[in-house]
């Protein structure tokens, strides 16, 4: 069974990055924990509407990591 994910403060400085370039006006810590918890529920939504998708995107995943390394 996958652990279930818990954001940390890596992710939320990530998430503030993104908003920072993509989206200033709203580049806020509170947006930032709000954007990671609306993605958790979107992929969580995905794993029991749309298994097959959440495999696909995973694989697409995996992939990127292993030409970036």
């Amino acid at each position: 069974m996958a652990k279930d994910y818990e954001i940390t403060e890596k992710d939320i400085e990530i998430a503030l990055r993104y908003l920072k370039y993509h989206d200033s006006e709203n580049a806020t810590r509170e947006n930032a924990i709000s954007l990671l918890e609306d993605l958790r529920a979107g992929y969580h939504g995905m794993a029991h509407h749309q298994p097959e998708k959440l495999v696909e995107l995973q694989k697409e995943i995996d992939a990127s990591k292993q030409s970036q390394d």
